[in-house]
């Protein structure tokens, strides 16, 4: 018989090497499935081709019957969070897709030419110029070397080779619960509201939360999220009822660029990496995985990212940790202190006069 923990296996037991971060061979397996359980599956979010059509938000509410809500996640209210064309502003309860709009610019320095005598800023029209004598002005060919391609290529690699509207960029990117390998909201709570499926992914069951919010803090990213009117709790599914079903989540269904890609786990990260290695051999430098990494602070994430920019730019938490990691230090050093309180007061009392 299949016995199935919503805690992670390092306090199950089926993880002898108790651990709470790093890598982890199979997660599903760890959380008491079967050695014939399906693959683990995830998002892969291209950023560098999102249009920031906001079609995975609508499929997301559409399909699970999500209420409206503003950026403040007060519920059945339409309202301007002035952050750009970004509205929703948030993951929450109600929201849980969240596509962010972030416009950068960067100031050109175009120098202006020197008052004087009309036509002195043109080549070849006065001395001044011609001879370089005029510090303030411009030559017509310092003003081609300022607004071509090249001078501007280093801000922004991804847009056209015109030249003339690279001062403005859009970096635009869906996010989503990040189906944790090591779930901080899972270990913590204290129903089995939360649990594991057997795709390898974490869904919280609304009819078994009590609203304790426990798993709100041990998010490292903020994602998992309470209503305001039941104090339950709840998040992205990643269309666990359609999994069921063979089907794909709404969100990668609806996507029209394949920005967000849903599969094998282990299929989409080599796919990562090959589209990471093509940006980066098209001059993209600052293009990045962001949650690819089975080393970092939550064992890797089941839903992970190509940015163009840092982490922080994009709302994320640059070197995130599940906050259940130092769990084993902590009781360590809490028996230590219980023992060394013990000893001094067995001490005291031995060292005692008759």
């Amino acid at each position: 018989m299949t016995t199935i923990s919503s805690a992670s296996a390092a306090f199950t037991g089926n993880d002898p090497e108790n651990r709470l971060f790093g890598p982890v061979p199979d997660v599903t397996g760890q959380s008491g499935y079967e050695t014939d359980h399906p693959a683990r599956v995830g998002f892969f979010t291209d950023t560098s081709v999102c249009i920031g059509c906001k079609a995975c938000e609508v499929a997301c509410k559409e399909w699970n019957t999500l209420p409206m809500d503003d950026s403040h996640g007060v519920r059945d209210v339409i309202g301007l969070s002035g952050m750009s064309y970004d509205n929703t502003g948030q993951l929450g309860a109600n929201s849980w897709r969240h596509v962010a709009f972030i416009e950068q610019s960067r100031a050109v320095d175009l120098p202006m030419p020197t008052f004087g005598r009309p036509g002195d800023d043109r080549r070849g029209s006065g001395p001044s110029v011609a001879e370089g004598e005029n510090d303030g002005s411009l030559a017509a060919g310092q003003q081609s070397s300022v607004l071509n391609a090249e001078a501007l290529s280093e801000f922004d690699p991804q847009t056209g080779q015109s030249g003339t509207d690279k001062q403005i960029r859009w970096l635009m990117s869906s996010d989503v619960c990040k189906h944790c390998t090591h779930a901080g909201c899972l270990d913590v709570c204290p129903t089995g509201a939360l649990f594991r499926t057997e795709f390898g992914t974490v869904v919280v069951q609304g009819d078994i939360c009590n609203g304790c919010g426990y798993c709100v803090p041990a998010c490292p990213y903020g994602v998992i999220d309470q209503r305001k009117d039941d104090g339950r709790v709840f998040k992205c599914t990643m269309c666990y009822d359609r999994l069921t079903d063979g089907l794909q989540p709404a969100c990668a269904t609806a996507c029209p660029t394949q920005s967000i890609q849903f599969g094998n786990l282990d299929e989409l990260q080599a796919r990562a990496d090959a589209r990471l290695a093509t940006l980066k051999s098209q001059g993209v430098e600052t293009a990045r995985l962001y949650g690819r990494d089975e080393d970092d602070g939550v064992g890797g994430a089941g839903a992970f990212f190509l940015l163009l920019d840092e982490p922080e730019v994009y709302g994320l938490p640059p070197d995130p940790v599940v906050t259940t990691r130092d769990l084993p230090s902590m009781w360590r050093a809490a028996a230590a202190g219980a023992a060394m309180i013990a000893g001094v007061v067995i001490s005291s009392f031995l060292g005692r006069r008759p």
